[in-house]
Formats: structure tokens, C-alpha cells, sequence
């Protein structure tokens, strides 16, 4: 049955490749590409406007993107010129003529020089955009963030707008955790087990761009109903040879250097970075239950310290065998581990406050992390309008931990005996997975362009918990009960088809992508894995359907607006279906779902972009998405032993809508402003569940609330060097199952002054400056209220050093051009 549905789905695509429907194009149309004279390369960001010959009113604009092409349509027959321009080079006119309404002029590569007049003795550092705009995305440059310098990815993703990075490391957008992070475009290995760990560990300078994606297209995967955000690691294509050396240092006693070369020529291209981090973090928390059912109380006071340790590197090159073909290999490798240690004191009264019990509980954890991506990637050009690209990656990730905990419990009651744990877990995660993409092109004319593909996702997991209790480490047996070995296999299957076209200002792209998967899982006792008892296998097969469509329409004077659609899911991920139950901390007991299912969600978006000549831009993004069996983690007190459970379920059906604000602002020629104002809604309709072991259904009431976050980031440029930067976030009080949490805020600064013609570099920057990155939240359910707040990290005070070295030749084959973007239309 799967394959005759998936045998329809391609020929279906394959009927749709057959047409080739054309534009009406009764507007004239300039293109062309902009080389940085200094560097080499393409230049990005070069204000390119057009005006009528004698007039100085300006028609079109166009800024170049990061291969340096540019496309201005909108010109009748006539004549006009074209002015070229970016900060610290010399301005360039042309006198060009457009013969017919429907003519496209090439104007072919134009290189802008550096500007000698414009460099004063008093320097004033021009930096690119922190954020640019478009309508399917918004691009960060991250080589841009000051704050972060020295930092991780998290450090990195916390100070993007609209994406938030909690104390556990979870990332959300919108206020979403149900979103997609990709590396260069792919998986590469991010899972939701080792997500977290993974981007803790990544170094923040080998990023080069984030990219925020909130509605992609049918040619993108359709994990994560908040969207993709696709991490983009640096591979310079500068002419010559290039690199730089780093070392920092922080106030928590954490430390890293790293050093990066780059080659690049006409036939191959190069790079090679190593790093290695040292970091060190303090947290902590406050919790408080109530027992409503006899007012009692449970409070627990916890600490903890981790010093994690890693090395970072990755190798690659191009090899361009013909102007047609490239072939490349790419290696990411890190290898590391550290300590985790936390105690936790807990005190337990009744409702006359009198003390019942005191009990203190330490964990010592050590674990040992290897992950390695490696993928071989062939590009094939049939010609400048039509490629395939043919990618297999292999992922590999093991994370072996040991915890040891202890725990001592004295009763204030004399007939009690006062009790002594000790425990040590044994946890392995071992992830293997393997991916084949093929992915066509094909820029059937100047207004319509189809893209069709395939991409296979094979995973398999094993991560066995081994347990050995006893009142002393002398005296440990190994605990059968708390053995358990979790298997979680999935298989996707994707095909999908894309086709869009362009008529007069009017661009659209309809999508469609077919997925079938398969999920096997199996959770393992003692006896199920060494003495022969029969296990159950839970499995799963879907073949689910995902269409996509946009429609963007070009204004005048810089306005453009989009609308689009898309359906998206989120799976659960393994941890999630493992059924075993986390007895080691007997006051909090966790487990998962077998019997979890996707959810659902039909997303809307209705954006509009606006720029001004004086430097402003304004994005509106107003968003509706109604999601279906939504996966919520709810709770449920065991009143007899006063025992917090915690499990995952399809809850309900959930609804969202927001409008998403950002402003950019360039004042004074020295301060830029990016402010990011997210206002949303989000409805949760009630739900009754009957978890296994509950005493009664756990009952969550219709709710909805009113939610927004705010943040802005101000980049200063002052004399001699210097840049300054600051970052300032709020989010206000948010909806959660079974409760809410606190409003939150935080503020990071940073600093850079550079020497030597740019040469040398220091950095220093004050990460959550005002200690106030805490975490807040309120639950309740039948029988019991809680309150807790946590927090991790705090101030920290960072200095960076860097070195830039390398000889950047001035000229390369500029035959090769980056792929045009997702709606592009000459």
C-alpha cells in the first residue's frame, strides 16, 4: 500500500515537470553581479539604484545578496542611469537604455574599488547589516554579535529574535519548542536527545549566519511547527589563502582558542578549524509543593556545577572538476566531556509547618561525548539554469555518563528510622543515522523555475540504563529494576515537488511533499534482555501528505507582500516513547508514551516588507497556526506517597496567532537599531487523561492567554575602531500545560576595538548582565500546587582575542555563482 501511494506522488510530480508556463513580462528588467575590487569575491549589501536619464528621482532599488547579483525589474523603454554604491568605496553610474517594455538587460559584473577619499584619519567601522530580511526567512549574521563572542551556539541563538534558549537548552521560537535545528542545511546528526548538549559545545565564531525560517517550503522537511532554524557554519570563498587564531577567557574560570585556514582557488577550495573550549557554569533552584489534598508541604533547595570540556573541528574541500561538476567532502568532528554536580535539600512539613522529614541528595555525573558528520557531495550543472545536487552524510553520536547519587533522609519522628541511598547509573546513548538527498533544478525561463527531489532519513538508537543500589558504595547491587535498554528506529521517505513562476510584480511557488515513515520502538527489562521474557514492540507507519504555496507581490517604491501556506507535524522523539520509569529520584518519577502520535498543524502567514532609502526596513509578520493532538508533558501527584509523576500525552487541540514586528534603523551614520516585537495568542482547548498509575484523570481546563516578547539590539560604530554593541530582552508571563510561567528578562553588552588594519581584534563582552536569566513557572493539578524557579549561568565577563592572517588574491574564476534563492526570478 505504501508503494503504490508513493509511486502516485511521483508521478504526479513527474506529469507537473511537463508544462512550461510563462509570465507575461511586460516590464523591462536589469540584472546583473557586483565584485568586491579590495577582496575579491562577491560583494553583498551594495545599494544598487535606478534612475531616468536627467532626473534625480529614484524608480527601482535593489540591494545585492551574498553572491553579489542583483535583479531590478519594473522599467519601461527608455533611458536611464544606474548608480552604484556601499560605504567606503567609490561610487559607480552607467548610462544603460532598455530598447522594449519586455527586454532584460544584462549588465553583466561590475567591480566597485575602495574609496581612498572616504578613509579619514579618524576611522569609523562600517559593519553589514546584523539582520537582513526576506520574506520566506530572516538571516542573522552572527560574525556580528559582539555578546556572544566566545560563547557557544546557545549563547548565539539566545540573542536572535523571536528564538529563546531556556535553562535545560531546549530552543524555542515564537514561543514554540516544536522547531526544526539544522546545520548547513541538514540534520547532521541533531537529535531532541542530544540537541541540547550539542549546541552547548559548538563554538559561537565558527558560525557565520543563522537563519530563521518560520513557514518553509514543501522542498524543506516539514519537522517542527514553529519552523527551521539552519545553523550555517563558515566556508569562506575568498581567492588566495586566509585563516585566523583565537584565544579568550572568562570570568567563571572557562577558556578557549581555536584557528581556522582558508584556500581557495579556481579549481579547489579548502578549509580546516580546530577549537577547544573550556566551560565552567553554576545554577540552581527553589521549589515549593503543596500537597492540597492534606495541605502538606514538599520544598527542595538544589545547586549545581558543571565544567564541560570539548574539542570542535571540521575539514572540507571542493573540487571543481569542470565548470560543470563539483565534487566536495565535508567532516565535522567533536569530541569532549566534563563533571555535573548538584546537591538538592529537601524539607517536607505538614500543614501546622511542622517539620516531617529533611533529606539531602548529591549527584556526581561525568560523561564522555563523540559525535562525527561526515557527507560526500556531488553538483552536476546540465546548464546555468539547471542542476542536480547528490549529498550522503553518515552521523554518528555516543554519549557514555555515569552518576553516582547519595542521599540521606532523617525523620523528625523517633519511631522512624532515618534512611541512607547510595546509587550509581550507568547511561549510554548511542546514535547512528545515515541521510541520501537528491535534489533538481531546473530555471525553465526567466520567470519560472521547478525544483524536485528525494531524501532519505534512516535512524537507530540504543541507550541502555544500567543501576546499582545500596545504603554505601561498599555494599551496591545491581538493581533490576532500574535496568532498562530503549531501541528506537525511524525510516523517512520523502519526494517533493515545487514550481514557481513570476507574471509582471506577482511571484508565486506552489509545493507538494509526500512522507512515509516508520517508527519501531521496544523498552527492555532486566529479564526481557538477559532471561529470555517476551517484549513488546510497538510500531508505527504513516504516509502523510505536506503541500506548501506562496504568493508575494512586488509594490512600489521597496514595498512587497507574501502570503503562504504550509502543513508541518512533530513527531515525538525517543525519549518520549521510552515506558520506563525514572525511579532514581523516588520524590519526582518520570516516564514516557508508547503510545505517542505526531501532531499536526496548518500554518498561515501574511508578511509585508518595507525599506526606505534613508536605511530603515520594516517587517510585519502576522501568523496563524491550529495544531492538532498537541504533546504536552503533564503531571500528577500520588496523594499515599506524595510522588510527583511526570509523562508526556496528546492532549488537545491548541490554536495560535501572532504578529510578528521588526525594525531596523540606521541613525546618526553611527547607531544601527534592530527591534524584534513579537505579540501573540495561543488557545489551549481542555483535555481529560487517565495516565497509568494516576489516582484520577488529570484534567486541564480551556485556556488562552495573551503573550509577547520584545527585544532590541543596538549597534553603536565610535571612532578609532571601537563597536559596541547591547542586547535587551523581555518575555512576558506565557501559557503552559497545567499552568504558566513568570515574565522573564535579560540584558547582554559587548565590545570591539580592532588593530593593525584589522589585523588583530579584542572582543569583551558581559554575558546576562544583570544575573536575571531565570526561569519561573506555576503548575497545578488534582491534589497539588507548585512553584518553582530555576536558573543557570549568570553574569559572566568574557575577553577575546583575534588574529587575521592570509594573502587574498585579487582575481578568481567568477564563473560560479551561489545558487539564486528560494524565489529569485530574473
Amino acid at each position: 500500500m505504501m508503494t503504490k501511494k508513493m509511486s502516485l506522488l511521483l508521478t504526479g510530480m513527474l506529469l507537473c515537470l511537463a508544462p512550461d508556463i510563462k509570465g507575461n513580462e511586460t516590464d523591462g528588467r536589469i540584472k546583473g553581479i557586483v565584485m568586491d575590487g579590495e577582496l575579491g569575491g562577491p560583494l553583498e549589501f551594495v545599494t544598487v539604484q535606478v534612475k531616468a536619464k536627467g532626473s534625480d528621482k529614484i524608480l527601482q532599488g535593489a540591494v545585492t545578496g551574498s553572491d553579489g547579483n542583483y535583479s531590478i525589474g519594473g522599467l519601461k523603454k527608455g533611458e536611464y542611469i544606474v548608480t552604484y554604491s556601499y560605504i567606503g568605496y567609490a561610487e559607480i553610474s552607467k548610462n544603460i537604455t532598455i530598447s522594449n517594455n519586455s527586454q532584460t538587460l544584462n549588465l553583466g559584473e561590475l567591480t566597485l574599488e575602495e574609496d581612498a577619499n572616504q578613509l579619514g584619519e579618524v576611522e569609523i567601522v562600517a559593519k553589514k547589516p546584523q539582520m537582513r530580511f526576506e520574506l520566506d526567512r530572516k538571516v542573522f549574521d552572527a560574525t556580528q554579535d559582539i555578546a556572544s563572542e566566545g560563547g557557544s551556539a546557545s549563547d548565539l541563538l539566545a540573542n536572535i529574535p523571536s528564538v529563546e534558549v531556556d535553562n535545560e537548552g531546549s530552543v524555542s521560537l515564537r514561543g514554540n519548542s516544536s522547531v526544526t535545528v539544522w546545520i548547513n542545511g541538514k540534520a547532521s546528526g541533531l537529535t531532541a536527545d542530544n540537541q541540547a548538549d550539542i549546541l552547548e559545545m559548538m563554538p559561537a565564531e565558527d558560525i557565520k549566519q543563522v537563519e530563521v525560517i518560520t513557514n518553509p517550503s514543501a522542498k524543506y522537511s516539514p519537522e517542527g511547527t514553529a519552523g527551521i532554524i539552519n545553523i550555517i557554519l563558515k566556508d569562506d570563498r575568498k581567492p588566495g589563502y586566509y585563516g585566523s587564531v583565537k584565544a579568550g577567557a572568562d570570568t567563571d574560570g572557562g577558556y578557549q582558542a581555536s584557528g581556522n585556514i582558508n584556500y581557495s582557488s579556481s579549481k579547489v577550495d579548502a578549509y580546516a578549524n580546530l577549537s577547544y573550549r573550556n566551560r565552567e557554569m553554576k545554577g540552581g533552584g527553589i521549589t515549593s509543593r503543596e500537597n492540597t489534598a492534606n495541605n502538606s508541604f514538599l520544598d527542595q533547595t538544589n545547586n549545581s556545577k558543571r565544567q564541560h570540556n570539548n574539542w570542535f573541528g571540521r575539514i572540507g574541500a571542493t573540487w571543481h572538476i569542470t565548470k560543470s561538476d563539483d565534487l566536495a567532502f565535508n567532516m565535522t568532528g567533536m569530541t569532549g566531556g566534563g563533571d555535573n554536580n548538584e546537591s538538592i535539600h529537601y524539607i517536607s512539613t505538614d500543614k501546622q509547618k511542622n517539620t516531617v522529614y529533611t533529606s539531602d541528595r548529591t549527584t556526581d555525573g561525568n560523561s564522555d561525548m563523540k559525535m562525527y558528520n561526515l557527507e560526500l557531495n556531488y553538483l552536476h550543472k546540465f546548464s546555468e539554469n539547471s542542476n542536480i545536487d547528490l549529498t550522503v552524510s553518515n552521523n554518528q553520536w555516543r554519549n557514555d555518563g555515569l552518576s553516582i547519587y547519595e542521599q540521606s533522609t532523617r525523620y523528625t519522628d523517633t519511631d522512624l528510622t532515618d534512611k541512607q541511598e547510595y546509587q550509581t547509573q550507568e547511561n549510554n546513548i548511542k546514535n547512528k543515522s545515515w541521510e541520501v538527498q537528491a535534489d533538481y533544478t531546473n530555471k525553465i525561463s526567466d520567470a519560472s523555475r521547478i525544483e524536485a527531489g528525494y531524501k532519505g532519513t534512516f535512524q537507530r538508537e540504543s541507550s541502555p540504563v544500567d543501576t546499582y543500589t545500596g545504603t554505601t558504595a561498599t555494599d551496591i547491587e545491581q538493581d533490576q529494576a532500574l535496568y532498562n535498554r530503549f531501541l528506537y528506529n525511524q525510516d523517512v521517505h520523502a519526494l517533493y515537488m515545487t514550481y514557481g513562476g513570476k507574471w509582471n510584480n506577482l511571484s508565486y511557488q506552489a509545493g507538494l511533499r509526500g512522507e512515509y515513515w516508520r517508527v519501531d520502538t521496544r523498552s527492555l527489562d532486566f529479564d526481557q534482555e538477559f532471561n529470555g521474557k517476551p517484549s513488546e514492540t510497538f510500531e508505527k507507519d504513516y504516509f502523510k501528505l505536506f503541500p506548501s504555496a506562496f504568493i508575494s507581490y512586488a509594490l512600489p517604491k521597496n514595498n512587497e507582500i507574501q502570503v503562504n501556506y504550509t502543513r508541518r507535524l512533530r513527531r515525538p522523539w525517543g525519549g518520549q516513547l521510552n515506558s520506563f520509569r525514572n525511579i532514581s529520584d523516588a520524590s519526582n518519577i518520570s516516564f514516557g508514551n508508547p503510545e505517542l502520535t505526531p501532531e499536526y498543524s496548518h500554518s498561515f502567514e501574511l508578511n509585508y516588507i518595507k525599506t526606505w532609502e534613508s536605511g530603515h526596513t520594516l517587517s510585519l509578520s502576522g501568523y496563524y497556526r491550529s495544531t492538532d493532538d498537541v504533546i504536552q508533558r503533564i503531571r500528577f501527584l500520588n496523594t499515599a506517597d506524595n510522588v510527583m509523576y511526570t509523562t508526556s500525552e496528546n492532549v488537545a487541540r491548541q490554536q495560535n496567532s501572532g504578529l510578528e514586528i521588526v525594525g531596523k534603523n540606521n541613525l546618526f551614520s553611527i547607531l544601527s537599531l534592530t527591534t524584534a516585537v513579537n505579540l501573540y495568542y495561543s488557545k489551549l482547548d481542555g483535555f481529560s487523561y487517565l495516565p497509568e498509575g494516576a489516582e484520577a484523570p488529570v484534567i486541564g481546563e480551556e485556556d488562552e492567554s495573551f503573550n509577547w516578547n520584545v527585544r532590541m539590539i543596538a549597534n553603536v560604530s565610535l571612532p578609532w575602531g571601537v563597536s559596541l554593541q547591547g542586547t535587551g530582552n523581555y518575555n512576558s508571563k506565557r501559557l503552559m500545560a497545567q499552568g504558566y510561567r513568570e515574565p522573564n528578562y535579560s540584558v547582554d553588552l559587548g565590545l570591539r576595538k580592532s588593530f593593525l588594519k584589522d589585523k588583530l581584534t579584542l572582543s569583551i563582552n558581559a554575558r546576562d548582565l544583570l544575573d536575571s536569566r531565570r526561569f519561573r513557572t506555576i503548575t497545578s493539578g488534582d491534589g497539588f500546587w507548585q512553584d518553582s524557579e530555576n536558573w543557570r549561568g549568570g553574569r559572566r565577563v568574557g575577553f577575546t582575542l583575534t588574529y587575521n592572517f592570509g594573502n587574498m588574491n585579487k582575481k578568481k574564476d567568477k564563473s560560479r555563482s551561489e545558487e539564486p534563492d528560494m524565489y529569485e526570478m530574473d
